[in-house]
């Protein structure tokens, strides 16, 4: 279903209100170059520095706010930065080892089986307190199931995914000890596809992860928040946006001249 008039100006002016945000708190290098500065100009080297700031944020500072908003206008609750909990079961802990040290072996990932023996555990033995855990993004669906998101760049340290997935298994147990009957599920999501129009490298992730049970890219990710169609009017919301802004970024830049 194709995003509304009104949902797609309340995304614009997401994408818009973020982006000003990040020009706000802005605060360019203060590094002396001035064999770049003469070749290519202050406000070019200003304008590469920014946008270096921004692809590390991105994240935060653009995708979470906007992701947040497309979900609200779907779903019952979305919030990004939700505290999941701060607790979680010594022998959830210890489920979760099991299952890393299966998934090492080689045993093959199936998200479903593992969320059920967590859940089995996920008040038993002794509670251990935590920090305040965080999720990138929480949705809850009308039904009352729990979506967790963990937002990645387009093409994340594959030797992180270890730690990835005991993360993904570490909030479903976290946030079962507060909820043990709750329909509760975690992904990785990656916002798009670097390597387009070929297909995602989703082979480099097989074997630690579920592919169909805990990871969304591109498409898959903002039309499961928006609904079927959601991305390219996502694209043309963030090229709407860049446009009505551009004039502000270039009379920004100008002061760095």
């Amino acid at each position: 279903m194709p995003l509304t008039k009104e949902q797609i100006k309340v995304i614009e002016n997401t994408i818009k209100e973020s982006l000003k945000k990040k020009f706000q708190i802005y605060n360019p290098e203060t590094s002396n170059m001035p064999f770049h500065y003469r070749l290519l100009g202050r406000d070019r080297m200003a304008l590469f520095s920014f946008i270096h700031s921004l692809n590390t944020t991105f994240g935060t500072s653009i995708f979470e706010p906007v992701a947040e908003t497309l979900a609200s206008l779907n779903f019952s609750v979305a919030q990004k930065q939700f505290v999941v909990g701060d607790t979680i079961s010594e022998q959830a802990q210890t489920e979760i080892q099991r299952i890393m040290n299966e998934l090492t072996i080689g045993n093959g990932p199936n998200k479903v089986k593992e969320i059920a023996r967590i859940r089995k555990v996920c008040n038993k033995g002794t509670i251990n307190k935590l920090k305040t855990v965080k999720v990138d993004l929480f949705v809850k669906g009308k039904d009352g199931t729990i979506h967790l998101f963990d937002l990645k760049t387009a093409k994340p340290n594959i030797s992180n995914f270890k730690d990835f997935k005991r993360t993904l298994l570490e909030w479903v147990a976290i946030y079962l000890s507060g909820y043990p009957t709750a329909n509760v599920h975690s992904y990785i999501a990656i916002p798009y596809n670097p390597y387009e129009p070929k297909p995602y490298e989703r082979w480099t992730l097989k074997g630690m992860l579920d592919l169909d049970n805990e990871l969304k890219v591109a498409e898959e990710f903002w039309d499961f928040l928006g609904g079927k169609g959601t991305y390219p009017e996502l694209l043309d919301c963030f090229e709407r946006a860049g446009i009505e802004l551009r004039p502000e970024i270039d009379e920004y830049f100008k002061k760095f001249r």
